[in-house]
């Protein structure tokens, strides 16, 4: 790809270093620095770089392409307000025909003639004609959805309005989410003859195997040291605790303290920190300490207060230890006693349960693969967009700015649409309601009765658009 082409489709940088105008996709003005190893998206635009890309994906499984099937189908759904709104219609037109009809006979029986009668009776019919009520949904809808794949916020259905409206307390993942996902590597400390170097190189070997953020900072660290990096076999991935692989006949374990049978006291002083701490050792021994530290992302923390301020009471969750936790939720401002750590991927779900089972109506935020089954638990799930693919088909809302402002962006417009939804509604019921006993005493002519009806669907149109203006 040249300077100023189009990126042709999904794919993972192999050579060059670029920025990327992501803007179609993300919504953000701001170009996107990108080098070999990042992955850029179909329709994105390289601005200054010559890239080598290998294409990950193509056709209809692009980001760009789900993002226009999550659309439409956000389009073409019923909210259950408008399922309320047609069960209301189904009742609504018989009542109007029968009063046009008792409003023709009553004319006629007082003494009016056939002419005088038909006139308010077509008037009622036209002013009763219920244009803006099926209006009234459909244009907010396509109005507050389309706003939302401009901010990056991908609504997957209708329904899902609904649910915003009575989450009352927000779950959030802490990597990835509240921070930035990029941990690095602060300290090590080793414990007898093994010195640092080796210590580093022993952990890169073996989390080079996992795609963790955690295990990414482990092997960036010790190439940026320029150290070699064994091989090894036999890799096992340990969920929420560690990993464990072969070097050279040697069984290494690196994760948690949990994970061996002792613990020098120098290592476990080590880990008292709020960084993360991973333990290296064999034999059940731990032989070194490596702390490793993410940073909260600069907008978690107003992000957060504006959720506050919005009714919601934040809960973090993590399979990180406590003390890191907890630093993290004092940093952004989560109340320390709503911090839940130490919670291994496959409970994650379970501490869902939990809240709601308090009678706590959940919305959940998360981007790995151990939140899919926590998202899709909650009333409402929330994946970042920079995360698994299945997090994203788990989820209710799909955020493709990886950041915290989105989520308040999502559930304020998704509270907005429908908050211009019930107005429409009671508007044209409450329109309809008021004008038809004007018709039928015979206070409307059909052609006003016609202008009004026609002026009521403008309204409610012209009130729908305002959500184009959302964030602004």
């Amino acid at each position: 790809m040249r300077p100023g082409e189009k990126v042709a489709t999904d794919g993972k940088i192999v050579e060059g270093e670029s920025t990327i105008d992501t803007s179609v996709v993300t919504g953000e003005s701001v170009p996107v620095d990108v080098s070999t190893g990042d992955e850029v998206i179909g329709a994105t635009i390289n601005q200054d770089g010559r890239l080598v890309v290998e294409a990950t994906a193509v056709g209809s499984q692009t980001v760009l392409s789900r993002i226009t099937r999550l659309v439409e189908q956000a389009q073409t759904g019923k909210a259950p307000i408008q399922r309320l709104a047609d069960r209301v219609s189904a009742v609504f037109v018989p009542i109007v025909l029968v009063i046009a009809a008792l409003t023709f006979v009553l004319w006629l029986v007082t003494g009016h003639s056939i002419t005088e009668a038909l006139e308010p009776m077509v008037a009622v019919l036209i002013i009763a004609c219920p244009c803006a009520l099926g209006l009234a949904t459909p244009t907010a809808l396509l109005t507050g959805t389309g706003r939302g794949a401009q901010l990056g916020i991908l609504i997957k259905g209708p329904q899902i309005l609904e649910s915003t409206r009575a989450v009352d307390t927000i779950v959030l993942d802490k990597t990835g989410t509240v921070t930035e996902g990029k941990p690095e590597l602060r300290t090590i400390v080793a414990d007898g003859n093994l010195d640092e170097d080796q210590a580093l190189r022993a952990a890169a070997a073996i989390e080079a195997g996992s795609e963790h953020p955690i295990a990414r900072a482990i092997v960036n660290a010790a190439t940026e040291r320029g150290l070699d990096i064994p091989r090894t076999t036999r890799f096992s991935n340990l969920p929420g605790r560690g990993a464990r692989a072969t070097i050279k006949n040697m069984t290494v374990t690196v994760g948690k303290a949990e994970l061996f049978a002792n613990v020098p006291l120098v290592l476990s002083e080590a880990a008292k920190s709020d960084a993360t701490t991973v333990f290296v050792g064999w034999d059940g021994q731990a032989r070194a300490a490596l702390a490793v530290a993410d940073q909260a992302r600069p907008t978690s923390k107003s992000a957060l207060s504006a959720l506050k301020d919005m009714g919601l009471t934040p809960y973090l969750l993590t399979g990180d230890n406590q003390l890191t936790a907890e630093a993290i939720a004092t940093e952004v401002g989560i109340d320390p006693a709503h911090v839940r750590a130490s919670v291994l991927p496959q409970d994650k779900h379970e501490q869902i349960a939990k809240l709601q089972a308090d009678g706590k109506i959940v919305a959940m935020v998360g981007d790995g693969v151990n939140d899919a089954a926590a998202l899709a638990q909650a009333d409402l799930g929330l994946a970042m967009g920079s995360g698994t693919d299945i997090a994203m088909e788990s989820a209710d809302i799909v955020l493709i700015r990886p950041d915290l402002e989105t989520v308040v962006d999502s559930i304020g417009l998704s509270r907005e649409t429908l908050k211009i939804i019930k107005q429409n509604l009671a508007w044209a019921f409450g329109y309809n309601t008021a004008a038809i006993p004007l018709a039928a005493f015979g206070l409307l002519n059909p052609m006003i009765a016609g202008a009004a009806m026609a002026a009521s669907s403008v309204i409610v149109v012209l009130n729908s658009l305002r959500l184009r203006g959302f964030g602004k």
